[in-house]
């Protein structure tokens, strides 16, 4: 597992480390399961890494998706932080029967790595981007209003909206239905494509070097990704 080697690499012999495959919301998923542990006890202190190399995965002769997909890995340590701060709500989901529209058709259990398999170029991301776009466009919006609606905020409370970064097009219309300036919303796509899990926290950690985020600061993350799945998160900054 690549938890276990970083686990080595840092000498945190003493942590426990796993894998968590969620697609590009997977590090939403992770820093969900990280916050709980902490609320709960189990643990004190959490690495949460998102990382891909999905250059590994696309066919170069498919212009349809090659250019769209980047690699880079972020992470961001969790320790419990003083009453308000810290994760206020979050909200994940899925919707398996759209799978198919955003998947590698071959390669796993229920499809194995045959010769043919491999000349028809199954192991590569197959997406149907229309469909894709179009889940994107609802999912952004509902699961932005939800996680705020959870949190007991609205839209207008947003200092920061770190959104998945795969397409502008669909960054741009989320902004336009969600009614958020463009100075409120993080885009760094046009320098790395789309990095899938590692999206998010690459763009929160190039605002805060930037300046963009405040103690108290109400920040949003959400995503969306091959399953497919969804994922957000409102979080108030500080310790």
């Amino acid at each position: 597992m690549t938890a276990t080697i970083v686990q080595d690499a840092i000498g945190a012999h003493r942590a426990a480390a796993f894998d968590l495959s969620a697609a590009c919301p997977g590090w939403i998923y992770g820093l969900v399961m990280a916050q709980q542990s902490i609320a709960t006890g189990l643990y004190n202190c959490v690495l949460v890494i998102g990382v891909e190399m999905l250059s590994k995965m696309v066919n170069w002769k498919d212009r349809n998706t090659c250019v769209l997909f980047g690699d880079a890995a972020g992470a961001a340590v969790l320790q419990p932080v003083s009453e308000g701060r810290g994760i206020l709500a979050s909200v994940l989901g899925s919707e398996g029967a759209g799978g198919c529209h955003l998947h590698t058709p071959a390669g796993g259990s229920r499809r194995p790595t045959t010769p043919e398999t491999v000349e028809q170029g199954l192991h590569y991301i197959h997406m149907n981007g229309s469909e894709v776009f179009k889940f994107a466009v609802r999912v952004m919006n509902e699961a932005t209003v939800q996680v705020l609606e959870k949190a007991g905020l609205t839209v207008a409370d947003i200092d920061l909206l770190v959104p998945h970064q795969a397409n502008i097009r669909i960054i741009d219309n989320a902004k336009k239905r969600l009614e958020i300036p463009e100075e409120k919303v993080v885009v760094n796509l046009d320098r790395y494509g789309n990095t899938s899990s590692a999206s998010i926290p690459v763009a929160l950690c190039e605002a805060l070097d930037e300046g963009r985020v405040k103690d108290g600061d109400l920040l949003v993350f959400v995503s969306f990704g091959a399953g497919l799945v969804w994922g957000s998160v409102a979080l108030r900054w500080g310790k």
